[in-house]
């Protein structure tokens, strides 16, 4: 049977026995560095592996054991960012201490949800294990590692050992597997170079596999590679899965063009960018006296691996305490990638304290108009249901009226199948209609249709002498009812397939709309008509027939309404005259097969101010072929 892959995380004050525990569990020296060796504590994410039986099968678990110093938090949230179970360590000696305290919180921002408590150093003559563990419940209560089981230890002596692994096999055997959401990440916590291998990153995978020789994009710079090599756990292999600790070798990559914190995804899963939305809480375990957090201020923010500078703007008047919750706006100095559903950490700018967590609901947010209503509304909606596709559908559809199926949610941790099944619904009960390859909010496809009526009709009232509505004045419409104006041409499609309105050219009009002059525009318009008729092939200059408003528009209804044919920019023929010419061109050239400009000037007894463009227009409409000087009958 295939074992199923999960990640586990220590967590704990410095020296309170986290790499001593991983070394007893796995058998592995999680402690990489000399300087770590050297100095007896962790500096940086060390890693191990064992395997454990539990009764849903075999489990392959990876370990990131994390420093415990307050120096080297920002090391620690580099590690537990994609973390199925956490094992929180506490020293019986020491109890509960102040990174004890960050580190719960750090977990419970990321929304670690599963976990064992490992009391250690139990061994030692001035621990009392009774009353740590009552110290320790108390400690954990109210926090999402609240039911933990709490496992005395001693990673000298072994007591313990066997309970600490029936627990973790408890907890990791309840897991669901995890099945991912076609939308792979590995999160670079290391980058070096293997000779015959080139630049080689390791990660922990996360929401789909990878298989050798992919094309991948690494983020945020958007680069194109792709991999050459596999690895997961000092094993050669074709494909990596959720929940597993990977080495990638990387193609065209040296390594100075990677660092901790890039990521490692797909190539059509969107892209980076400079400002982020957010719903950040605050925990309510801080001590009341916690300065309130406010807007504008500098924050380094932590998600996956990565730890980037930004500054926090709240979307709304207000400064966070202890248990509070805000909608607010992550503004990097350079783009990052996100998806929809990351989780955060922001610390202050010294990396001293950790201040808050938070949720990405918008990864490519805007800085203008941040404060929205619309905006704010389908936030909010988001921040209430995140784990609910269906609802982060609906907020977006109404407050962008469309989105093109491909990009709906594509940059979040929602999975295509569960997005495109969330739409079924909405679709089933009315409220989504399908368009091409868009997805539209029902009552704003009614809305603009009603409003795209509304100026046509007023169009047609104010102008029965024109055909229609100019195009862009429907799509102007567009713009104002949806985000995206590229909805335009397919909703003009729909608008139109009723058979109550048409398009024809850069028109859009009703079908039962017919061209007639107000009273005020007939007298020009026989003016016109008779200029035309008293010299059908030697009319007056156009200039010279528009000699006014009214003769503007007269002439435009003619035109329109085939009375007049529009032969050149400054030639007008009357219908009738348009044709005989074009027939008296064709007969000429039956008989003669070819003729130079001036000939069928001379046939047709006009002008070359004439001959030209009517020549030009014939050329267009493909009635007669130019080679060189001669025009002849297409072939």
């Amino acid at each position: 049977m295939t074992p199923r892959h999960y990640i586990l995380a220590t967590a704990g004050h410095v020296d309170h026995g986290k790499s001593s525990l991983v070394r007893a569990l796995t058998g592995t020296d999680p402690d990489r560095l000399p300087e770590e060796k050297q100095r007896g504590i962790t500096i940086d994410l060390g890693f191990a592996h064992f395997e454990i039986p539990t009764p849903a099968g075999l489990c392959s678990v990876g370990v990131v054991d994390v420093p415990g110093h307050e120096d080297f938090v920002k090391n620690m949230v580099a590690g537990v960012g994609a973390v199925d179970c956490a094992l929180l360590v506490v020293a019986a000696d020491d109890g509960w201490m102040p990174q004890t305290e960050e580190h719960l919180q750090i977990l419970e921002y990321l929304g670690v949800r599963h976990g064992v408590v490992a009391l250690t150093k139990v061994d030692l003559p001035d621990a009392d294990v009774e009353l740590a563990s009552e110290d320790i419940r108390e400690r954990i209560a109210g926090s999402l590692l609240a039911a933990a089981r709490i496992v005395p230890v001693s990673s000298v002596t072994g007591a313990g050992l066997p309970a600490l692994t029936q627990a973790l096999a408890d907890v990791l055997g309840a897991l669901p597997v995890q099945m991912g959401a076609d939308k792979p990440r590995l999160a670079i916590d290391r980058v070096f170079t293997v000779r015959g291998m080139g630049t080689v990153v390791t990660g922990t995978l996360a929401g789909g596999p990878l298989h050798n020789g992919q094309s991948v994009a690494l983020q945020p710079a958007g680069r194109m590679v792709r991999i050459r090599s596999l690895q997961s756990h000092n094993r050669e292999v074709a494909t990596v899965t959720p929940g597993t600790r990977t080495a990638m070798g990387l193609s065209d990559l040296s390594r100075e063009e990677v660092r901790r914190g890039d990521q490692v995804t797909l190539t059509n899963l969107g892209a980076a960018s400079d400002t982020v939305e957010v719903l950040l809480h605050r925990s309510a375990r801080l001590p009341a006296r916690t300065r309130l957090l406010k807007s504008s201020a500098r924050v380094q923010v932590h998600q996956g691996s990565a730890s980037h500078p930004a500054r926090l703007i709240f979307l709304a008047d207000t400064e966070l305490g202890a248990g509070q919750s805000a909608l607010a706006q992550l503004r990097f100095e350079q783009p990052v990638f996100m998806l929809a559903g990351d989780r955060v950490v922001l610390r202050d700018g010294s990396q001293t304290a950790t201040l808050a967590g938070g949720v990405v609901l918008d990864p490519n947010a805007t800085r203008r108009d941040c404060r929205q209503a619309s905006r704010l509304g389908c936030l909010e909606r988001c921040a209430k249901a995140l784990d609910t596709p269906s609802e982060w559908v609906a907020a977006i559809l109404e407050r962008d009226g469309a989105a093109q199926q491909s990009l709906l949610l594509r940059q979040s941790s929602f999975s295509s199948a569960a997005v495109s099944a969330a739409v079924a619904g909405l679709v089933a009960v009315g409220r989504v209609q399908v368009l091409g390859d868009w997805w539209v909010e029902v009552e704003r496809l009614r809305s603009l249709s009603q409003t795209a009526a509304n100026v046509i009709d007023a169009e047609h009232r104010a102008h029965p002498d024109r055909a229609g509505v100019d195009v862009e004045r429907v799509r102007a419409c567009v713009r104002k009812a949806f985000a995206s104006a590229d909805v335009a041409e397919i909703f003009l499609e729909e608008f139109c397939r009723s058979g109550v309105f048409k398009r024809t050219g850069a028109v859009v009009a009703r079908v039962t709309h017919r061209l007639a002059l107000p009273p005020d525009l007939a007298q020009a318009a026989q003016r016109l008509r008779e200029a035309l008729r008293a010299a059908p092939l030697e009319p007056p200059a156009r200039k010279e027939l528009e000699t006014g408003p009214a003769a503007v528009r007269a002439l435009r209804f003619l035109v329109e309404t085939g009375e007049a044919v529009e032969v050149g920019v400054d030639l007008v023929l009357g219908a009738v005259a348009f044709a005989e010419a074009s027939r008296r061109v064709q007969d000429f050239l039956r008989t003669r097969g070819a003729a130079k400009a001036g000939d069928l000037r001379d046939a047709l007894g006009t002008s070359r101010r004439v001959i030209i463009p009517l020549l030009e227009r014939l050329d267009r409409d493909r009635v007669t072929v130019r080679q060189g000087d001669l025009r002849h009958l297409p072939d």
